[in-house]
């Protein structure tokens, strides 16, 4: 048979258990992701030139190798290396996960800052605004307005990445679809059933982003 209802129906509590775990690393990483490029946008912008160049030499490594590569390498060091504490294998993923999308999520700041004109800057400048009052009162308010839908869509694009995490023995979505398939060989069952799940949480969710892109294009 092509499709049974019964492995269907028993795989779906897994899956579902499995789901949890990428929620959490997804809602995690979105967490880090999120504060982390906003602080290295509004630093590249103050540091020392020196500083800066290291920064982005960093930043453009972690850009520039896959994920699934940090994944595999942080968690080997992690998971051998004495001196660390144990640290489990979601915690691990979400940090790492975390890591990446910020240095996209930087670079959307930075837009959204360089988009900012030019007169709000002339005057917090000439109101003499100490800097971390004038970012946070008036450059980030109107930078944020053009920044929300792109970070909205790398948190949807950090959410399918997820199955990545099965690299590192993560019992996440596709890892529960695996591991059901392979007990049961019901793989068209458990491999569909964890699309429609991934389906079902992404696609609402881009169009709420969406929405909110018109929302603010229109303020």
């Amino acid at each position: 048979m092509l499709w049974n209802w019964q492995f269907a129906a028993e795989a779906l509590p897994l899956l579902l258990k499995g789901f949890g775990n990428t929620l959490i690393a997804t809602a995690g990483g979105t967490l880090i992701a999120v504060v982390l490029g906003l602080l290295l946008a509004v630093l590249l912008r103050s540091l020392p030139r020196w500083i800066v160049w290291l920064v982005r030499l960093v930043v453009a490594v972690i850009r520039n190798t896959p994920l699934i590569m940090q994944l595999v390498f942080v968690w080997t060091l992690f998971s051998t290396s004495e001196t660390l504490i144990n640290v489990p294998a979601l915690a691990v993923g979400t940090l790492v996960i975390g890591i990446h999308y910020s240095t996209y999520m930087s670079e959307s700041y930075r837009a959204g800052i360089d988009a900012v004109p030019t007169g709000q800057w002339e005057a917090v400048s000439a109101l003499s605004l100490p800097p971390v009052r004038a970012f946070r009162s008036v450059i980030l308010p109107q930078a944020l307005r053009a920044t929300v839908p792109s970070l909205g869509n790398y948190a949807i694009a950090m959410f399918k990445d997820t199955p990545f995490l099965i690299a590192i023995s993560v019992g996440e979505l596709v890892w529960s679809a695996q591991s059901f398939g392979g007990r049961s060989f019901a793989y068209t069952e458990a491999f569909t059933l964890a699309g429609l799940i991934f389906l079902a949480a992404s696609y609402p969710t881009s169009l709420a982003i969406r929405r909110l892109e018109k929302s603010l294009a229109t303020y």
